[in-house]
């Protein structure tokens, strides 16, 4: 089970890790789509939440306090959710795009805030580079 968890986490982190390499490398495109959604200060966001998601998948998929990590994740993807991608405010050109990207943020947020409860709680997550923060 312990190959199953790991591989669960890798799987979950690749689509924060990707992401935030995406920020970084493709940073005027991000930026301009974060300008048109209405995100304040979009090439400092875009900065600070490609290293965020690039970091937080890279903790929860090392086990480096995988828990904090998950958290932080959870959090960034509701933020983008409600911030984002608020599909009910598009045109309809637009609104199933973004509803999807809605849904799957929302998906995400669920992911990381199960890992972070298990990680939290003690649960063996696998193999960890540095335990957890948080103990409930």
């Amino acid at each position: 089970m312990e190959v199953l968890v790991l591989a669960g986490r890798i799987l979950f982190s690749l689509i924060f890790i990707g992401a935030g390499v995406g920020h970084l490398a493709a940073h005027e495109v991000s930026v301009e789509y974060a300008r048109s959604r209405g995100v304040p200060s979009a090439d400092l966001m875009v900065r600070l939440s490609g290293v965020l998601v690039g970091a937080g998948g890279l903790g929860v998929a090392l086990g480096i306090w995988m828990d904090l990590a998950a958290l932080g994740l959870a959090v960034y993807c509701l933020l983008a959710a409600f911030m984002v991608h608020n599909f009910w405010s598009d045109d309809e050109s637009e609104m199933r795009h973004e509803m999807s990207m809605f849904m799957k943020n929302l998906s995400m947020a669920g992911g990381g805030l199960v890992i972070f409860a298990l990680s939290a709680g003690g649960a063996d997550l696998g193999p960890q580079l540095v335990s957890p923060l948080f103990n409930m």
